[in-house]
């Protein structure tokens, strides 16, 4: 009898996470981490060492429910051949599609929704019983979850995640995230803070700031509260980090968020705000009209506050209607602009959204092709913006040692969010290094989307 088998009827032992998505789905992943952890349930190392494994999906775009299916069934895999005994699938696929995934993965044993993450606790010692098809979802998700401190973080780096709200007040007619997450709710200031602190505490060195859109924090309350409010309290803190601002909206970039940004020492000077597009009419089609007023000006206004300020952005090509008028357009404005970071999807029609009733459906194949003249002009515009980097000095945050030499280490500058952007490989790191020194380096040679450097 081997050792899976001998514990079939017992408590289990561990449990272990696949988290897909997004940056704020691992943030829903750790809370879970965290309720179990409090109710006496053990963290696996990985789920293929897990009695149960917990499946947190993203379900934005075609291409994530694909990667969601085709893991459900792997993990699946691992229970019909008695490797774990239960599989728990939580998040957003089964917040937008309920029920209707009972039929497609029959093996599943539950099924949880966003708003029910603080019960997997015991939905996971009610699996080990041996119960079968749950479905704990709610139609309307409103609720907010506080870790349960000190927190469990799966970045497996000094920097984390800190979820400021949950849920979107816009409705961009492409987006389904409203109807699966709810509306914009925002956490309170204190609440942040002390998360803040007990991460600084243990070691973290990178505070990335994230929500559905972090400029609409704090709208929702009433009472002053706002994301200039939140920073001063956060720098407030005192010590050597970093803060990042992920995920902004072209509206919600005011003079005053510039002016805290810039006068906050731990603060990045780094803006992550998908336009989406430039075109007028593409904007209003997409239901996010609201932008063109602020779209122009944008990037210069934010540069004269902090000219060493670095810009990432998102754009969607393909849009129902989108001629080659429009799309000259998008592609004048990024050459224009000359983004620092930047990433290009291809339109896809979502059920529920506005967009997929829309009549001038764009070829998919012309679609791909614009999507590769935009990445074409960005890598000109990477390469000559690394090209007058080599011989500069940048401060780095180490992240972890290089996995084929060890005197050489992986790290990032203020100019690179986690994930996302690119590293900085530095070739001679001491022998007392460790992840999350800070370090001063010296650029010298370009690696694609990467950079070489060499401390002192």
């Amino acid at each position: 009898m081997n050792k899976r088998q001998k514990n079939s009827t017992q408590e289990p032992v561990s449990v272990g996470f696949v988290s897909l998505g997004c940056a704020k789905n691992l943030v829903d992943s750790q809370v879970m981490a965290g309720v179990l952890v409090t109710e006496g349930v053990a963290l696996a190392r990985s789920a293929e060492e897990a009695d149960v494994v917990i499946i947190n999906t993203c379900s934005f775009i075609e291409d994530a429910r694909k990667e969601a299916a085709d893991t459900i069934n792997e993990i699946c895999g691992l229970k019909r051949s008695r490797q774990c005994k239960a599989v728990l699938v939580t998040g957003c696929l089964p917040q937008r599609y309920g029920s209707d995934l009972r039929k497609q993965f029959p093996d599943v044993d539950a099924f949880i929704g966003v708003d029910q993450i603080d019960k997997v606790g015991e939905i996971v010692k009610r699996v080990a019983k041996g119960q079968t098809n749950i479905l704990e979802i709610s139609k309307a998700p409103s609720r907010l979850f506080e870790p349960r401190l000190p927190g469990v973080v799966f970045t497996g780096g000094p920097f984390a995640y800190l979820k400021i709200a949950e849920g979107c007040n816009h409705h961009c007619s492409f987006c389904a995230i409203p109807a699966i997450r709810g509306k914009h709710r925002s956490r309170r200031i204190r609440d942040i803070v002390k998360e803040a602190e007990q991460l600084l505490a243990n070691g973290i060195r990178e505070l990335n700031l994230i929500s559905q859109d972090t400029t609409w924090y704090g709208r929702d309350l009433d009472d002053g509260t706002d994301l200039p409010s939140l920073i001063r309290e956060l720098g407030r803190l005192g010590g050597t980090f970093w803060i990042r601002l992920l995920y902004g909206y072209p509206a919600g970039i005011t003079d005053e968020l510039l002016e805290i940004m810039a006068g906050t020492s731990q603060v990045c000077h780094y803006f992550d705000i998908p336009i989406q597009h430039s075109h007028p009419d593409i904007l209003r089609a997409m239901k996010r009209g609201g932008t063109i007023t602020h779209m122009r000006q944008m990037a210069q206004r934010i540069r004269n506050v902090m000219p060493d300020v670095t810009l990432r952005t998102t754009c969607l090509v393909g849009f129902p209607g989108e001629t080659d008028k429009h799309f000259d357009d998008l592609l004048d404005f990024m050459t224009v602009t000359e983004f620092d970071h930047l990433g290009v999807f291809t339109y896809s029609p979502e059920d529920g959204t506005t967009a997929a009733d829309m009549p001038n459906d764009v070829d998919p194949a012309l679609s791909e092709e614009r999507r590769d003249r935009i990445l074409a002009i960005q890598k000109e515009v990477v390469d000559r913006r690394s090209q007058r980097l080599i011989g500069t000095d940048v401060e780095v945050l180490l992240e972890k040692s290089h996995p084929d030499d060890d005197t050489a280490w992986i790290g990032r500058s203020r100019s690179l969010a986690p994930e996302v952007d690119g590293a900085v490989l530095i070739a001679n790191a001491a022998s007392d290094t460790k992840a999350g020194d800070f370090v001063k380096v010296r650029y010298t040679r370009q690696l694609e989307y990467d950079m070489e450097a060499v401390i002192g």
